[in-house]
Formats: C-alpha cells, sequence, structure tokens
C-alpha cells in the first residue's frame, strides 16, 4: 500500500507548548498543499535531573498524543517510538529510512536547534543538505518569547516544579493537565465526606510541587470544579509514590478506570501532614470552600 506525501513535525514535544506549537503548525498548514499533517516524536531515554531531584518530562505519550488530536493530528498520524529504537540511527539513516521511506516526507518541520542522529551529530544544516538528497524540504519555526522569556519545556519544568502552574499555563499555550486513569486508592475520602479519584503518574514524568491546587475536570464532556492534592498522603500511615488525589466538587459517580482529565490553574497551599482525619477534614473543607470562591 503506498504511503502517502507527509508534512513532518520533528520534536520531543513534551510539553507540548507554544514553541512547540509553531513547528505543529507549519506541518499542519501543509495539509492545504495535499500534505498529510504528521508528527514523529519520541519519549526521552534517561529521566532529566537537576540539583533538587528528579525532573521528568511533562507529559508522557498518552497525554502527549490526546493534545496532538486536539490540535488537529489524527492517532494514525502520530508515530511515538522509543528513543532505543532511534538512537543508534547515524543522520544519514534517520534522514533516509525514517523520514523519507517510512513517512514519505515531503515537507519536515522542525525547530532551531533540532538535533538527530546518533550522540546528536546532526544539526538543521544537515538536515537541509540530507533533503536534498532524499526529496523532502526543510521549515524551521523561531524560537517563541513571551515577555522576554524563550518558551522552552526547561523554563516550564521549573515553573511547574515551584507550583507556579498560572505562569505556565500561559508558555503551554493550554493549562496543565494529567490526562490518566482513575485507580483504586485505600477510600479515605469518602469516610471524610470528600470522595477522590487517584490518578498516577507515569514512571519519569514531572511531579508538580507538592501541595493542593484549584483544578477542573472533565466528565463525558462537562466541567466540574475541583481541588487536588499532589502529593503523598502525608496523615496517612505507609510509604506511597507522589500522586494526584482530586476531590470533584458537586459530582457522584463512579469513575473507576475510565481515563479523566484534570486541569491545573491556581497553586493554593503546601502538601501537610495533620495530626488527626479530623483536621484534614476540616481542611479540605475550608479548601473547597476557597475553590469555590476562585
Amino acid at each position: 500500500m503506498e504511503v502517502k506525501t507527509s508534512a513532518v513535525a520533528l520534536g520531543l514535544f513534551d510539553g507540548v507548548h507554544l514553541g512547540h506549537r509553531a513547528v505543529l503548525d507549519l506541518a499542519l498548514a501543509q495539509e492545504k498543499n495535499g500534505f498529510v499533517p504528521t508528527v514523529f516524536t519520541f519519549m526521552p531515554k534517561t529521566v532529566l535531573r537537576k540539583a533538587s531531584g528528579y525532573e521528568g518530562y511533562i507529559y508522557n505519550r498518552t497525554e502527549k498524543n490526546y493534545i496532538l488530536g486536539e490540535l488537529g493530528f489524527l492517532i494514525e498520524n502520530i508515530h511515538s517510538v522509543k528513543f532505543e529504537e532511534i538512537c543508534g540511527l547515524t543522520g544519514e539513516e534517520f534522514a533516509e529510512n525514517i523520514l523519507a521511506k517510512k513517512l514519505n516526507a515531503e515537507v519536515v518541520c522542525c525547530g532551531n536547534d533540532f538535533r538527530f542522529g546518533q550522540y546528536a551529530s546532526c544539526g538543521i544544516e544537515d538536515l537541509r543538505k540530507f533533503g536534498e538528497k532524499y526529496g523532502f524540504e526543510v521549515q524551521t519555526a523561531d524560537d517563541m518569547k513571551i515577555d522576554d522569556i524563550t518558551v522552552s519545556s526547561g523554563e516550564i519544568r521549573r515553573l511547574l516544579l515551584d507550583g507556579e502552574t498560572e505562569k505556565a499555563n500561559i508558555l503551554l499555550g493550554s493549562p496543565y493537565m494529567i490526562h490518566a486513569v482513575v485507580g483504586f486508592g485505600n477510600r479515605i475520602g469518602r469516610t471524610i465526606d470528600f470522595p477522590t479519584i487517584n490518578q498516577n503518574y507515569s514512571d519519569g514524568q514531572l511531579v508538580l510541587k507538592y501541595g493542593v491546587y484549584k483544578t477542573v475536570t472533565y466528565i463525558d464532556g462537562v466541567k466540574y470544579k475541583s481541588v487536588t492534592n499532589i502529593g503523598v498522603k502525608p496523615t496517612i500511615a505507609g510509604k506511597r509514590l507522589p500522586l494526584a488525589e482530586t476531590h470533584i466538587l458537586d459530582f457522584s459517580g463512579d469513575l473507576y478506570n475510565r481515563h479523566i482529565k484534570v486541569e491545573f490553574y491556581k497553586f493554593i497551599r503546601p502538601e501537610m501532614k495533620f495530626s488527626s482525619v479530623d483536621e484534614l477534614r476540616e481542611q479540605i473543607r475550608k479548601d473547597t470552600a476557597k475553590v469555590r470562591e476562585i
């Protein structure tokens, strides 16, 4: 079966932020010329780190594909591979085998700083050279700045780790979100009249600053105000990995095993350890009242 000619957006796209979207828009604009808008992306081989601990990637594969779909890319045209599958290719092998043969690229779109090939040995000029040889044009998107801040995944990670979701959302181009399956917890929330949904982060994924956030939860296309705690539930005995625990206002129903989207808007307070469950209940009541007022 003949592969349709494509316009390929290249990149990690771990935040699908405004800078990434400039690249994606270049590919989408080629649809009018008869080229299929396509994304070629990959998951990082290692977890990013900084001095204070883990950073990680902003969105996992499921969340990234969800956003790309909302931007206009069909799921069958999103190629998300493990980094290990391509890191051993030379720049020319990547251009010939992936871009030219596998994706049948007529146009290739990326940022000015895009690197590819084994040990990231190739840059934009190399890509243009290979494009001339294998029959594709290269288009690049300039860096994007907002208030003299260059939009980058690194800056967004810094803001999210500091709990500055309002600023991060501006650079992202849409609210930071978790779009994950609802898992089973210890159901403590139900015993204190504040039932919650539990959503886990993927291995290697960035975890927001621990604390309570004003959020919005989407259920069957309906938006609900919600309050979300990010952390390890220190009041409850035992050790656990960090997760998102969301109380949805004015909603009652079973959401287990469903993929639910929760958008983050405002940091309210740091995560706290309370002396009793009753004290925890009272604080959740205050948090919920504050969310209703915002």
